[in-house]
């Protein structure tokens, strides 16, 4: 039997602690995380970071270059059908991914549908364009606050929340606490389709 997916929309600038930990502990847990994009290539993955001791501090966070990472579907080429969850990753790509109509079209399926989505930091954004957070309760890293509030959600400042199928998480410092709601939202997920057969 193949593994239940979950799709993991990316561009360049993903944050890598951000994406590359789910990809890894979530096929500890039997899922396949499948990295979508606007194109099928390789992609430029930055770390984000506020200095702990810098001479000049930052305000905000300092932005390098990463490793990479390949998406081997378009998000054009997705049927959300497909998938058992959604994990939108953090790091400045959602700025330009949620302009992109076909990712919006696809968030929409799984709040509809009612699936797992896992949401980390600037992951909000994609979330937040799709017009999915109206009435929901979410967190996330502080500066994105207005992308919950804008769109009619309530932002809190908590480690992680869930709101009945949305997991969300400010940042990769809370994903040792991240996991567990979600995977065992995916669990019961898989279960009740299990049951149904």
């Amino acid at each position: 039997m193949p593994l239940p997916k979950i799709l993991m929309p990316i561009g360049d600038a993903t944050e890598m602690m951000d994406t590359l930990y789910p990809v890894f502990r979530l096929a500890e847990e039997e899922y396949e995380v499948v990295v979508a994009a606007p194109d099928s290539r390789t992609y430029h993955g930055v770390m984000h970071e506020i200095p702990p001791a810098a001479n000049i501090p930052w305000d905000i966070t300092r932005e390098q270059a990463s490793y990479h990472i390949r998406a081997t579907v378009a998000f054009q080429d997705v049927d959300p059908h497909d998938y058992a969850g959604l994990f939108l990753s953090g790091g400045r790509a959602p700025e330009y991914l949620r302009y992109d109509d076909h990712l919006l079209q696809i968030t929409q399926h799984f709040f509809a549908e009612n699936k797992p989505v896992a949401v980390v930091c600037h992951g909000i954004e994609i979330a937040a364009a799709a017009g999915c957070l109206k009435e929901r309760t979410a967190t996330t890293v502080a500066k994105c606050a207005l992308d919950i509030t804008q769109f009619g959600g309530k932002y809190v400042d908590e480690s992680i929340h869930r709101d009945g199928n949305l997991v969300s998480c400010r940042t990769w410092h809370d994903y040792a606490t991240f996991f567990k709601p979600f995977v065992t939202l995916l669990q019961d997920q898989r279960r009740k389709a299990n049951s149904a057969t």
